[in-house]
């Protein structure tokens, strides 16, 4: 009689290999490893080798970086989503695509469970189990750190799990940051990143960014192009969404910029801090912002700006497939209609600076924003705006003055004695 079978996210690290032997013993499963490349940069026939060995019964590998760039990264830059300021999102654009891809698998293979490795303190459980959730309710989902079975509590345990069955160890203790990589990010978690106090040490971590110190004494610029939103060329050589992402992390890697240092919010509720190595990304960022800000009106960027915060909560909370992620999805798409032309930046130790841009649906009109008189704006229509814009300020201080009180009053707290001297 044949075995039940669980799919297995497997990254070739620490936790999904450990995870292998433990589903083995502890539930008596067929384990179907399954490798999503979303760009880590991996040795992925000696991951596959490793999950075999180790004791899956088989091992999928899938290249879904262009799924990935073009379904899930583009989305987010036409929205400029970043979490707190700072993080932009490089694991969590990366989890519901994960999570999407397990299910398939799991239809075909015709699983009962889905395994996950993520910790029961982090954000990566709940976006592996929002997204399983969206497509397959009806799937167990197994998460080994929150099971019952399960008795390593440190990764120094792990380590001994695997040595003591005499299986490869796919890390040394000494480099034992957590680390996710994709091609859009880096993430650096642990060691002395765990106190609050200590600085990074960042030439020990750091593996796509050099150090602004270290970077070339000359600036460097880029020129990015893009259509509806989303980037099609890279000084002047028009590329697909992986090249792109490729070049501009050689191009932002080697100026040192993108690097953020944050201690975040998670949503399970406890801060952790984070180092991330987003180089491309920041490019795009910071390009994209200037061309948002050349083609849309006041009112449509501003809001922009409040759906791009909501986006960005949505999507490091795991809740990519949601109505209101479509929705909000909807509304960029619409803004973005005009978001074509291109940006020129300067790379200069870990800056990015504006060095020009241009749109042919550009709303900067010079003729009307020159500090010279033209035909299209007259200084006096100024007078009826300020009138009415300011016109409840007026009624306010009319109302004070009437009742005697109010800072509009001539003895008014607020207003300060200035030196006549």
């Amino acid at each position: 009689m044949s075995k039940d079978k669980v799919i297995l996210a497997y990254s070739g690290g620490l936790d999904t290999t450990v995870i292998i032997p433990w589903l083995k013993e502890n539930y008596d499963y067929d384990v179907i490893a399954v490798c999503i490349d979303v760009g880590q940069g991996d040795d992925w026939a000696k991951i596959k080798d490793r999950a075999l060995k180790t004791g899956a019964s088989a091992c999928y590998v899938v290249d879904a970086r262009q799924e990935y760039i073009e379904e899930y990264i583009w989305p987010a830059v036409k929205a400029n989503c970043v979490y707190e300021d700072k993080y932009l999102l490089g694991t969590s654009t990366a989890r519901p695509l994960i999570g999407k891809i397990l299910v398939e698998y799991a239809r075909q293979e015709g699983a009962v469970a889905i395994c996950h490795g993520a910790t029961g303190k982090g954000n990566d459980q709940i976006r592996f189990e929002l997204a399983i959730k969206a497509f397959a309710p009806d799937l167990k989902v197994i998460a080994a750190w929150r099971d019952d079975k399960w008795d390593m509590d440190s990764r120094e345990a792990e380590i001994k799990y695997l040595e003591d069955r005499g299986l490869e160890v796919p890390m040394k203790k000494d480099q034992s940051y957590s680390r996710d990589e994709n091609i859009w990010h880096l993430s650096h978690e642990g060691l002395e990143l765990e106190q609050t106090e200590n600085e990074p040490n960042w030439e020990h971590m750091l593996q796509l960014t050099t150090t602004p110190e270290k970077a070339p004494e000359e600036g460097e610029y880029v020129k990015i192009e893009f259509e509806k939103g989303i980037p099609v060329a890279v000084n002047g050589k028009k590329m697909n969404g992986l090249e792109i992402m490729l070049e501009l992390n050689k191009i932002g890697g080697r100026n040192g910029v993108g690097l953020v240092d944050i201690c975040e919010n998670r949503c399970v509720g406890m801060k952790s801090r984070g180092v991330y190595e987003t180089p491309g990304g920041a490019i795009l960022y910071a390009a994209h912002e200037m061309l948002d800000h050349l083609c849309l009106d006041r009112d449509t960027y501003h809001f922009k700006q409040q759906i791009a915060l909501r986006m960005s909560e949505l999507i490091y909370d795991g809740k990519w497939f949601t109505t209101l992620m479509d929705a909000c999805m909807a509304f960029v798409d619409k803004t973005q209609e005009t978001v074509t032309g291109w940006v020129n930046l300067k790379l200069y130790k870990g800056s990015i600076r504006g060095a020009g841009s241009h749109s042919k649906y550009s709303l900067y009109n010079e003729s009307i924003a020159s500090f010279t008189t033209g035909e299209l704006y007259n200084h006096k229509d100024a007078e009826g705006f300020i009138t009415l814009f300011g016109l409840p300020l007026k009624v306010r201080a009319m109302m004070e003055q009437g009742i005697g009180e109010g800072q509009a009053i001539v003895e008014s707290k607020n207003l300060k004695q200035r030196p006549t001297e």
